[in-house]
C-alpha cells in the first residue's frame, strides 16, 4: 500500500460555528454539503480537516486548562487529537491571544527538538501546533 493523502475527520456539534473557529485560526472554508449542512471542509496550505456534524467520531471537553503534562490533562478531552506542522509557533500564539482561541499549552521548546503549542476546539478536538527547531 502506498497512501496518497489523509484526512481527519472530526465530530463537530454546530457546522457554522467550527468554520468560524477554523478561521479564525487562520483556515479558511473549502466546501460544505448538505441542507441543512451536515458536512464540510477546512484547509490551510495543503492540509485538509472534514467536519462532520454529530457523527463519525467522538467529542468532548473536559474541565482540564491544560492538555499536557499528566496523564488526567492528556485524557481529559474525549476529542481528536493531531498534531499539525507550521513555521512560526510563536506567531500563531499571538494570533490566538487576538482572537480568543482557547490555548491549553503554551509555546515551549521541547526535548525532541520541537516547540509547541496546544489550541483546544469548543468540541473538544486538540490541535498541537509543533515547529522544528532543528537538531
Amino acid at each position: 500500500m502506498h497512501a496518497m493523502a489523509i484526512t481527519p475527520i472530526l465530530n463537530v456539534s454546530n457546522m457554522q460555528q467550527s468554520f468560524d473557529w477554523f478561521e479564525c485560526l487562520g483556515w479558511t472554508k473549502s466546501w460544505e454539503w448538505g441542507e441543512p449542512i451536515s458536512f464540510g471542509c477546512v484547509g490551510s496550505g495543503e492540509c485538509q480537516i472534514f467536519l462532520c456534524l454529530d457523527g463519525q467520531g467522538g467529542r468532548g471537553k473536559g474541565d482540564n486548562v491544560i492538555t499536557f503534562g499528566d496523564e488526567e490533562a492528556e485524557t481529559g478531552d474525549k476529542g481528536v487529537w493531531m498534531s499539525i506542522w507550521i513555521d512560526d509557533v510563536d506567531g500563531l500564539y499571538q494570533h490566538c491571544l487576538k482572537n480568543g482561541i482557547e490555548v491549553t499549552f503554551k509555546p515551549e521548546d521541547l526535548p525532541w527538538n520541537v516547540r509547541e503549542m496546544h489550541v483546544r476546539h469548543p468540541d473538544g478536538h486538540v490541535f498541537r501546533m509543533s515547529q522544528s527547531i532543528g537538531q
